[in-house]
């Protein structure tokens, strides 16, 4: 009898907290579409430790709601960050719940709610970044990253963040985790102009790509690879251990990449770079010979060489580099960026003629010591000038090119060029 007596009441008791969850439910609702989403939360809170025990129905409702009122809460930035994270794991529990349950009542909602989330999340995340505030945009980045998983660019874009932030212990992390996950970033993208705003839009795919542009909708298409991010991604790894004096790690970890991507010649590339920063010449131009064998005929890998060599302090860094640059012209004579690189080096060493020039005084002695100074410099620009004419053909006008070619031409006293190109647009 006395057990009989305890069911009675534990079904009384179940259904007491059944009807208290519904309540309280019901004022969540109505708060959130009178746009009171604190009165909303207080609401949820109060259900939230009977909800354990709910039906799946109820667990259901009150993750969806729990999802719009966190969720309303970032957008009026009130806590926005702690928000969005709460508001994206009411969402994922919702769906789990109605998963299991075989129901999907809410889940076309929260799932539509999920991508406007992120996408407020990604926004926001752009906006640190462009605000300087990288460390912010670091964390955002990241979370979109946890609430899709499949999309690993947003991991790799957090990690760039991290690194802007000079904070190398979370961009490790990152990057070790990309490392974890093998990723490439390797894709091809299909993008084609709006004709409605004129900004160019990427499809998922070529077809649907091509089918825009046959309906009238956009124009302009092209195609776009991106290349193997794991040579930079490694790369980073090895600086951040090298900025630690942990050279071992950032060694090993280069090798580890390779033994994993024999074939990827980024890869090849940072390590070769890894040995330019440790000053170990010698490894480091035999590595280079290595990624020359592998791909004679690449434009993109002769320029990313003179890149890398420019950068050394061995004596022959600035010879090795020019050569690089002119072989990948000699590949790809409109490989715009080589022109400007090869300007660089060539006027390598201006400043110091200048400084010198500036230093002299007005004596007999002096004077030829300008004179011979003033030649040194005009030899440069004379070296530099065919260069940077074309880089500024190629870059459809660059200001900035044209700015330093009129400052050349004007020392060079080269008066018909000065004038043909102040004239120009």
């Amino acid at each position: 009898m006395k057990i009989k007596n305890l069911a009675i009441a534990t079904v009384l008791l179940t259904s007491v907290v059944s009807f208290a969850q519904k309540d309280e439910l019901k004022v969540a609702e109505k708060a959130l579409k009178a746009g009171n989403p604190n009165e909303a939360k207080s609401a949820l809170s109060q259900a939230e430790s009977l909800i354990v025990n709910a039906e799946d129905s109820q667990k259901a409702q009150f993750y969806f709601l729990k999802g719009n009122t966190y969720f309303d809460l970032a957008k009026k930035n009130i806590d926005t960050d702690a928000n969005f994270t709460e508001a994206a794991k009411a969402y994922n529990e919702l769906l789990s719940v109605e998963k299991k349950s075989g129901k999907s009542k809410y889940t076309s909602q929260a799932q539509n709610s999920l991508v406007e989330l992120k996408r407020e999340l990604t926004n926001s995340a752009i906006a640190d970044s462009d605000a300087k505030k990288y460390k912010e945009s670091a964390l955002k980045l990241y979370q979109v990253y946890t609430l899709e998983p499949k999309d690993t660019s947003m991991l790799y874009y957090a990690a760039g963040s991290a690194i802007n932030a000079q904070d190398y212990d979370l961009a490790l992390n990152y990057y070790n985790k990309l490392k974890q996950l093998n990723y490439s970033g390797k894709a091809t993208n299909y993008l084609a102009k709006n004709k409605i705003n004129n900004n160019e839009e990427t499809f998922p795919s070529l077809s649907d790509r091509d089918k825009a542009v046959k309906l009238g909708t956009h124009d302009s298409p092209r195609t776009e690879n991106v290349s193997s991010k794991r040579g930079e991604i490694y790369k980073n790894i090895s600086l951040i251990y090298i900025q630690k004096n942990d050279v071992a790690s950032a060694k090993k970890a280069i090798v580890d990449a390779r033994k994993t991507n024999p074939d990827d010649i980024s890869l090849i590339m940072s390590e070769a770079d890894l040995y330019l920063q440790t000053n170990d010449y010698v490894t480091y131009k035999n590595l280079i010979s290595e990624v020359l064998a592998k791909d004679p005929n690449n434009a993109d890998l002769y320029y990313n060489l003179g890149v890398i060599t420019a950068q050394s302090k061995d004596k022959n860094a600035k010879i090795d580099a020019e050569g690089y640059y002119l072989k990948t012209i000699q590949i790809d004579p409109k490989y715009k960026n080589a022109y400007m690189n090869l300007a660089v080096l060539k006027l390598d060493g201006e400043k110091e003629i200048v400084e010198a020039m500036n230093k002299l005084g007005t004596s007999p002695a002096d004077n030829k010591k300008y004179e011979v100074l003033k030649e040194k410099r005009e030899a440069i620009y004379k070296s530099a000038i065919p260069h940077l004419e074309k880089a500024y053909e190629l870059f459809g006008g660059d200001k900035d090119i044209k700015a330093t070619l009129l400052n050349m031409y004007n020392a060079l006293d080269m008066t018909e060029k000065y004038k043909a190109l102040k004239a120009r647009n």
